[in-house]
């Protein structure tokens, strides 16, 4: 968030999406009515330290400074109270100085489940926040739209505690209660831990009730999820020179609690470790930056579609692709992009586990992390298809041409108006193969070509 989107987002007024409060001092129980209507509806930004002036635009005021820790500490931990938010949410306040004055943010993402506040269920209208708890209509409504965008959230009735790894709970329990020795989770007995993680759920519209997709993704037994999932699978792949083929493969089927354990170890089989001092302690940045991307290919993937996910390790780069419910298609900027959640539950379980981020910091944190592992800056382009290349050596580091590539190049220099095909007869090889030769020799030199006059252009 900079400054001036701050300022945006001021200027725009409150509506569905913005909300104000000043909360100078103190958090108030209108700020989690607003967490769950925008849960439940569109989303939104809420900014403290502002009020609001005659033509409805925000005017800054700022939160106290002494009284910022015990604001954003109280937010986490109102946000993990079921007596405040039902399901709980994993959000926190960021702070960002305006003219001079501190004001603390949050994004609140759309929810895959129904939020409920002080057990009352609120939606966004216009500039409020709604108490529809009474209202059938608008309650069946909101679940209706709930269940019908997320398709982890399908309930499958027949599933039972049979069809899971029930003895994997002890074990994220364990995980849960290392990154936060008070987590709730510590207390509860299995059946609750599901149901409160979403995993277990009715639907007040149809009647149905049971164990969701998500569910089955996190602790069911392979061949459960093959039947509930047919299409799911993870294509990890190591190549270290000839591009068209592999030097190391891994078919991940499992669940996703073993599935990350199993793309983790096999990032650091196949790559360089490298330690730096991180809050004085000597830290993998490799494990960190393979953390976001192995946690991203399986949390924020669309499995409705078959579209099996990839992961492709080469010499000088991480790359992946997975199927995409796109919002915003094009390249994704770290300091403007909006953050929006593919499958809550799944990314929910995740962050409780601290095997993933709260939403948009993992963006941040392959950022940050890939620019201190080699001076480079990944990137992410969202479509139908995500994907996602992170660089693993600088541009100095980059490995050199093969021999093939440097008469390719030569090949083009001699004779600019060549052609992929003439490539592909001359050196005996697929017109796909040459394709990717191509890319590499684009990574050192400056190759181009103009689809209009169908020449080839070489730079210095």
């Amino acid at each position: 968030m900079t400054e001036n989107k701050i300022k945006e987002i001021l200027d725009a007024g409150e509506g569905f999406t913005i909300e104000y409060k000043e909360c100078f001092n103190g958090l108030n129980d209108s700020v989690f009515e607003t967490v769950a209507s925008f849960s439940n509806r569109y989303g939104g930004y809420i900014i403290l330290g502002i009020s609001e002036n005659d033509d409805g635009k925000g005017i800054v005021h700022g939160v106290t400074r002494s009284a910022a820790p015990s604001i954003k500490n109280n937010f986490i931990n109102m946000l993990n109270n079921p007596d405040k938010i039902t399901p709980s949410l994993f959000l926190n306040l960021e702070d960002i100085e305006i003219d001079g004055k501190l004001v603390l943010w949050v994004y609140i993402p759309v929810s895959s489940q129904v939020e409920l506040c002080n057990k009352k269920i609120y939606d966004r209208n216009g500039d409020a926040d709604q108490d529809i708890t009474s209202s059938t209509d608008l309650v069946a409504n909101l679940y209706n739209r709930k269940s019908s965008t997320y398709y982890e959230r399908k309930i499958f009735p027949y599933v039972t505690t049979e069809h899971l790894h029930m003895d994997l709970l002890p074990r994220v329990r364990q995980m849960a209660i290392t990154k936060n020795p008070d987590h709730p989770w510590k207390d509860m007995d299995d059946m609750t831990l599901l149901r409160t993680s979403g995993l277990y759920e009715e639907n007040f519209l149809t009647g149905e009730k049971g164990f969701n997709l998500a569910a089955i993704l996190l602790l069911g037994k392979d061949e459960v999820i093959q039947s509930v999932c047919p299409g799911y699978r993870t294509d990890a792949i190591y190549r270290k020179e000839n591009t068209d083929r592999y030097d190391d493969r891994l078919i991940v089927e499992t669940n996703l609690i073993d599935s990350y354990d199993l793309l983790m170890d096999f990032i650091a089989k196949h790559t360089d470790d490298k330690f730096f001092l991180i809050n004085n302690v000597n830290t993998s940045i490799r494990d960190l930056i393979a953390r976001e991307i192995v946690s991203n290919i399986l949390v924020h993937r669309e499995y409705a579609s078959a579209f099996p996910a990839k992961l492709i390790i080469e010499p000088d780069r991480i790359c992946t692709e997975n199927w995409n419910r796109a919002l915003h298609p094009g390249r994704l900027d770290p300091e403007t992009f909006t953050p929006y959640p593919k499958n809550p539950v799944l990314a929910k379980f995740f962050v409780n586990i601290g095997r993933a981020e709260t939403l948009g910091s993992g963006v941040r944190n392959l950022y940050k992390y890939t620019k201190i592992y080699c001076d480079g800056e990944p990137d992410l382009e969202e479509g139908d298809v995500f994907k996602t290349f992170v660089p693993l050596a600088s541009s100095a580091q980059k490995y050199t041409l093969t021999d093939r590539q440097h008469d390719i190049l030569e090949r083009i220099r001699n004779n600019p108006n060549v052609q992929l095909d003439d490539l592909a007869d001359e050196f005996g090889l697929s017109r796909r193969t040459v394709m990717r030769d191509i890319q590499e020799i684009k990574k050192q030199v400056t190759l181009n070509y103009d689809k209009k006059t169908h020449i080839w252009s070489i730079g210095s």
